[in-house]
């Protein structure tokens, strides 16, 4: 299962951040994971929120040019070494990871699930659950 991810870039100012999150809490849409990312001159705030049509309508009113990609959710064993068994199916695929992130509200004592962006989404489910990865649902990640 993929989910929609919305990205955005933003100018390394002061000040920048706070306007996609407040346009967001205005409009009731809760953030439900996010990374930031930087370099010298922008930075990429991506996150993941239950309506994302929504949450991009709402950022484009305000002016902001918004970058929908799929990612996808994966339940990796919370203990040393449990990322690596995934890393290990991941490339054994001869897939590449563009990014990860974590996904902490979803997290347990024994399981955490962590967002993968891959060049092809489908290709990468396809491998994973070959490997008996856990994909995560929607329904899993997106309940409060």
């Amino acid at each position: 299962m993929k989910l929609k991810q919305l990205s955005l870039f933003l100018e390394n100012r002061p000040g920048q951040l706070r306007a996609p999150i407040a346009a967001l809490g205005n409009a009731g849409i809760d953030i439900l994971t996010m990374t930031l990312a930087d370099t010298a001159q922008f930075g990429i705030l991506r996150f993941i929120v239950a309506d994302p049509a929504r949450a991009k309508d709402v950022l484009e009113a305000e002016g902001m040019i918004v970058s929908v990609t799929e990612v996808v959710p994966i339940q990796v064993d919370n203990r040393p070494g449990g990322l690596a068994a995934v890393l290990a199916a991941i490339e054994s695929a001869g897939l590449g990871v563009e990014y990860m992130y974590d996904f902490a509200a979803r997290a347990t004592p024994d399981k955490a699930a962590i967002i993968f962006r891959f060049e092809d989404a489908d290709r990468a489910l396809e491998a994973l659950k070959a490997a008996g990865v856990r994909i995560l649902t929607s329904e899993e990640l997106l309940r409060k």
